[in-house]
């Protein structure tokens, strides 16, 4: 466990927020005192000079068209992994200016259009990723995941369970399809949920937020299991990001948005940028600030 560091005392917020508001979610609070906090690796000297190389060769003027559009939509690439997602932005429309037909670029826009809450622009751009290439499967995830947070839940479990059939053991495409149908109707979503489990590899660590979700193991229990089988740093910041949005879903569902907000904050705090649940994390805190104001 080097490079982490244990939390032992309570989250300073959770700790601000008063004790006469505190009996419904106290306990809940007092279970994030030993959490595991991430320590972001930098950025690799590696990825560096891949930048650099890029910026060099794109330089060149003896370049065809459809070759810069390919080297543009790779530095793009390489900035979305940064966090520099206005660089990256630019690169990727520009990309299109020399070659419209890259799926996997109009992929991205559609994720990015998504965090921005664009959500017209987002689904034209995913319906545009599926119309080059059909079998783009993780454009089905993408509009899936636009069509939830803008509030088209029924459209949004078409999508998400298009994508699950690619792959039925996964149990992030589990959790995404189960978050939309409960949407739609709780019980149900449990009893397809509970269905869908049986497909998931005892292997898989993530089958333990599945189960966080059946009601199987509680949150002290996916806590205790964080560590279980990580061999490097890497993939323990990695998990610690995947593990803790999916912690602060279930608490907003359990309507504890307090410890919600603190856990997407955990997995900003990974920077782990091209993760789904690093990107959305900012979103769900966007919407509860939105619904807070809105409140008053």
């Amino acid at each position: 466990m080097s490079r982490v560091i244990k939390l032992f005392a309570l989250i300073t917020v959770l700790a601000l927020s008063g004790c006469s508001s505190m009996s419904n979610s106290s306990n809940y609070e007092r279970q994030m005192g030993n959490l595991l906090l991430p320590e972001p690796s930098p950025i690799s000297a590696r990825e560096q000079m891949k930048l650099m190389r890029l910026n060099q060769i794109l330089n060149m003027q003896e370049m065809s068209a459809e070759q810069r559009a390919e080297l543009l939509y790779i530095r793009g690439e390489v900035y979305d992994s940064f966090g520099l997602w206005g660089l990256a932005m630019n690169d990727f429309n520009t990309a299109l200016e020399h070659k419209p037909d890259l799926a996997e670029v109009y992929n991205y826009l559609g994720i990015h259009y998504t965090q921005e809450q664009n959500f017209i622009q987002a689904f034209d751009a995913f319906d545009s990723t599926l119309d080059i290439d059909p079998e783009h499967s993780f454009a089905y995830l993408n509009r899936g995941i636009a069509l939830y947070y803008a509030g088209r839940q029924k459209l949004a479990v078409e999508d998400l369970e298009t994508f699950l059939k690619h792959r039925e053991d996964d149990p992030y495409r589990v959790i995404w399809l189960f978050l939309a149908e409960r949407e739609v109707d709780e019980k149900a979503a449990l009893v397809h949920l509970a269905e869908n489990r049986k497909h998931i590899q005892e292997s898989e660590w993530a089958k333990h937020l599945v189960d966080l979700y059946l009601g199987e193991i509680d949150e002290i229990g996916v806590l205790n299991l964080l560590m279980e089988s990580v061999t490097n740093q890497e993939m323990l910041t990695e998990r610690l990001c995947e593990a803790y949005f999916y912690l602060g879903k279930y608490h907003m569902y359990n309507n504890r948005p307090n410890v919600a907000s603190n856990y997407f904050r955990l997995a900003l705090t990974t920077n782990v940028y091209n993760f789904v649940e690093h990107r959305y994390a900012r979103l769900e805190l966007d919407l509860m600030r939105k619904k807070t104001y809105e409140g008053h």
